[in-house]
């Protein structure tokens, strides 16, 4: 076969191999979009000390929120009288993972590594907030600056995006804001509608680009890199971890196209540690969101945050390498073979379909950016 029909059969595996997964998480998303509400999460997470710094954590791992995405949600927290600790817990453990990376995480590179990634998100979380709340001591909770509203930014109004869009149409907004809510013009739709919207809708419409762009990258990368490239090319143990934080921390990749990339570079010879320091350092941290939470929480806590997912992933990464046998088998394997085994079941091939026409909306629309690229135009706004 040649590199271009290699590339294209990786990155058809690829979706075959998600499609069944990211579509329950999508269900799952939609249902917890209408339970764990801006205002439930506020009230719960609206208090100093180690219980909250624990609870923010935990509620963080389940939501499908980008590192620049839930940065509005988390400051709003802050706003509400949560302390740094709990702010900074939320703000580490939610964008590593949501219900739907988790799921693709088990579809492409196994139990093993999607528990313990699961398992990396809520302690850096932890970790997190309680060295904030360590070298930040106590604090009074002053009402955070918000940015001034624009009309072109997604995030208006209040500055404050809620942990799931509101179901307004696209000419109208993405937050709640100022604007007029779709409820109020249309009468409030029933739960079941709101979920079915959010998950089936807002979500892939929002994930939509990143995640095919992490598709494409593994396709290419398949077709072009040979199989074990980097095995004796890459610096061993902690070198080749300080190497995937260098990538990690300052792009912008989400929790579920980081999936595709990783379980790529496992199979071209990287070792599955330093694939989880991507894992795990590329979806929570980027340039833009470290520079954002810097003027919201101050240096101190900027580096215990920084801190706290270079010293988790890292040890993560030990974890897999150094204790845990078979990660690497674990994996399924996305290069198609030269035959006609990865064409796919029925139901596999039906859920792809499904999933792709899911995802077109996303990728063809006009507006200006994609939903998380909006997002951080609402940071920077």
């Amino acid at each position: 076969m040649s590199k271009t029909a290699i590339s294209i059969a990786a990155i058809w595996q690829v979706v075959l191999l998600m499609a069944p997964y990211l579509l329950l998480g999508f269900a799952v998303a939609g249902a917890l979009s209408v339970v764990l509400t801006p205002a439930w999460v506020a009230r719960h997470l609206g208090r100093r000390g180690v219980g909250q710094v624990v609870k923010a954590a935990l509620l963080g791992v389940p939501l499908p929120l980008c590192s620049c995405g839930v940065i509005p949600l988390a400051f709003s927290l802050r706003k509400a009288g949560a302390g740094k600790g709990a702010t900074v817990s939320f703000l580490a453990s939610t964008p590593q993972t949501g219900v739907d990376s988790i799921l693709l995480t088990y579809s492409l590179l196994g139990p093993i590594i999607t528990v313990l990634r699961v398992a990396a998100a809520f302690v850096s979380g932890i970790v997190a907030g309680l060295l904030t709340d360590w070298v930040c001591g106590e604090d009074a909770v002053a009402p955070v600056a918000q940015p001034p509203a624009t009309s072109g930014s997604c995030c208006c109004g209040d500055g404050v995006k809620p942990a799931f869009p509101a179901t307004t149409g696209a000419g109208e907004s993405c937050c709640e804001g100022h604007a007029v809510p779709a409820e109020a013009v249309r009468g409030e739709p029933s739960v079941w509608l709101r979920a079915l919207q959010t998950g089936f809708v807002t979500l892939p419409r929002d994930m939509a680009r990143p995640l095919i762009l992490g598709v494409l990258i593994s396709g290419v990368v398949s077709g072009v890199v040979p199989e074990d490239f980097f095995a004796g090319r890459l610096p061993p143990g902690i070198a080749s971890y300080a190497l995937a934080l260098a990538i990690g921390i300052p792009i912008y990749v989400c929790s579920a196209s980081s999936v595709p990339i990783a379980a790529t570079f496992i199979h071209m010879g990287v070792s599955p540690g330093a694939a989880m320091v991507f894992l795990i350092s590329g979806p929570a941290t980027n340039a833009a969101g470290i520079v954002a939470m810097w003027r919201q929480i101050g240096r101190a806590g900027t580096a215990a945050y920084l801190g706290a997912i270079g010293l988790v992933s890292c040890l993560a990464g030990v974890l897999l390498d150094g204790v845990i046998a078979g990660v690497r088998e674990s994996v399924p394997i996305i290069q198609p073979a030269h035959d006609h085994a990865g064409q796919g079941s029925v139901w596999s091939v039906a859920a792809a379909v499904l999933l792709l026409l899911l995802l077109l909306p996303g990728l063809l629309r006009n507006t200006p950016a994609s939903g998380t690229d909006r997002e951080r135009e609402g940071l920077a706004s």
